[in-house]
């Protein structure tokens, strides 16, 4: 028994007669292991948010960055497990902090000139940027336990405190980010200091131990990232809580501007002429709502998505004593259309930061003439905006003669937006939908290239004949359809449900653009 004592209290190979004396304390130790963890959770949340606007807010992409930042914490635990069995564990906590804050700096600038310069590139670049300072930070935890073990009497106590600590740490970064830091802070600022941090512990790690090789050259690279990004293309006007957000002049029109979103034109505004309708999609919804209500006739209006708030302007413009209340998620984007966009107070249009499913269940029952559905992640309708329970919400909140509205965008084979018009038959008595004719099936003849669609639905019918006079006199080229051609375009598409509507898997995106 005296012998498995004295072996077990023995320092681990590599490790010289004192080195205890010199590893982290208990709390040095928790330390570490709490701030790797919360870094390694920092790094894949704001890689979502750097990524959004060359691959898209979608299902498949956070799949993506989660599956690279659990693959790095997997590796990198194991190879600081092994790596702290074969060498001196104090030698390895410094440079795993230290070279993985300057990856971390490095990345804003590194995959935005990426996304310019090279896209071919920009997933291997991405993954790298994702995969190199994870692992190196989820090394951390190993080592540290390997340095505070001496005695297998305290192994399960010492493992299942650093894990429980590491674990915390993780907690922290998560709501740290999502809840504050993204809030506050550009994610280049988030990642370039977060960079400056993890360095600057290398340097203290590396000050106790007695080792300043590496620290200089790690500070010149953080420093060469800050540089880095603010020269690199692809800067935002603003980064808000959910996107990279521009507002682009139009030159050919003094007073147009478009809102980018990640990338993507989100919505035109005409500050001084909000009858001046760019995007065919927006014209086809007044269209549509020019035809169902008498000229003038003031609205009772609610807005699933608010962007460049085009369609609460027109309605304001055209029916004044109109009354829009608008669910906009992003605050960001809300501050944009006071300061850069034009919003004026007393407009008859109520923003209200908030999801749009959850501000629909607010509404009182038959509260609403009209409901227009313009919400979008990417390129994507929000899933839970599209389930039948939802369009039951929709319903509910509409008058008896009221209508819905919504701008849809799909591709190739239409899955999506034949699924959604599907989930709407199941839910309105009368459902059309307008677009460019060999997207709806109109037009055997012409391939379907995809876009914008706008679908309607209501309990009274619609009158499509004069919408398409509308759509005529706007020149957008689309025409409508409904009855038996519509149920032959829907036809085979299971409609969605809050248990099953995979938008993502169904909808086939065109990176260029979201407004036509």
């Amino acid at each position: 028994m005296s012998a498995v004592t004295a072996s077990s209290s023995a320092p681990g190979p590599g490790v010289e007669e004192g080195a205890r004396d010199r590893g982290p304390g208990s709390r040095a130790a928790a330390v570490l292991v709490f701030g790797s963890s919360a870094a390694v959770l920092v790094v894949e949340i704001v890689a979502l948010r750097l990524l959004a606007p060359y691959l898209g807010l979608t299902l498949e992409t956070s799949t993506l960055v989660i599956g690279i930042a659990l693959t790095a914490i997997a590796v990198g635990s194991w190879l600081g497990g092994l790596l702290a069995d074969q060498v001196d564990p104090r030698r390895l906590i410094g440079p795993s902090l230290g070279v993985s804050g300057a990856v971390v700096a490095l990345t804003p600038a590194v995959l935005r000139t990426t996304a310019e310069w090279a896209p071919a590139m920009l997933l291997l670049i991405a993954s790298l940027t994702i995969l190199v300072p994870g692992a190196l930070l989820s090394a951390v935890t190993p080592i540290v336990t390997k340095l505070r073990l001496t005695s297998l009497a305290e192994t399960g106590t010492v493992v299942g405190r650093l894990s429980g600590v590491g674990t915390v740490g993780a907690i922290v970064g998560t709501v740290l980010t999502g809840f504050v830091l993204v809030s506050r802070l550009p994610v280049s600022g988030i990642l370039i200091g977060l960079g400056t941090l993890l360095v600057v512990g290398s340097a203290v790690v590396e000050w106790r131990t007695r080792r300043w090789r590496g620290t200089p050259a790690l500070t010149l690279v953080v420093v060469a990232g800050g540089l880095g990004t603010a020269v690199a293309p692809g800067g935002c006007d603003a980064e808000t809580r959910y996107h990279c957000a521009r507002v682009v002049a139009d030159p050919d029109r003094d007073s147009g501007r478009t809102l980018v979103l990640d990338g993507l034109r989100h919505s035109y505004v005409d500050v001084d002429d909000p009858t001046f309708l760019e995007f065919a999609y927006v014209r086809a919804i007044a269209s549509a709502v020019d035809t169902a209500f008498p000229e003038g006739e003031p609205l009772a209006a609610h807005h699933l998505g608010g962007g460049g708030l085009t369609l609460p302007r027109y309605l304001a413009a055209t029916r004044p004593g109109t009354r829009s209340l608008v669910s906009e998620i992003d605050s960001g984007v809300v501050r944009i259309d006071r300061e850069r966009l034009g919003l004026r107070p007393g407009a008859g249009i109520d923003v209200r930061v908030e999801d749009g499913r959850l501000g629909l269940r607010q509404l009182a029952a038959d509260s609403r003439d009209l409901v227009v559905g313009d919400a979008f992640g990417g390129v994507s309708v929000p899933w839970h905006l599209t389930t039948a329970e939802a369009m039951a919400d929709v319903r509910r909140v509409l008058a008896p003669d009221g209508l819905y509205v919504a701008n849809l965008i799909d591709h190739g084979g239409m899955d999506f937006a034949r699924a959604e018009v599907a989930t709407l038959d199941g839910t309105f008595e009368h459902v059309a939908v307008a677009g460019e004719p060999a997207d709806i099936g109109l037009d055997a003849t012409a391939t379907s290239d995809g876009g914008n669609l706008v679908v309607l639905a209501s309990d009274r019918p619609l009158d499509l004949r004069a919408t398409q006079k509308a759509l005529d006199a706007r020149r957008t080229g689309w025409q409508t359809t409904t009855g038996d051609d519509l149920t032959s375009w829907i036809d085979g598409a299971r409609p969605l449900t809050d248990d099953y509507a995979p938008v993502d898997q169904l909808l086939q995106p065109s990176s260029t653009r979201r407004g036509d």
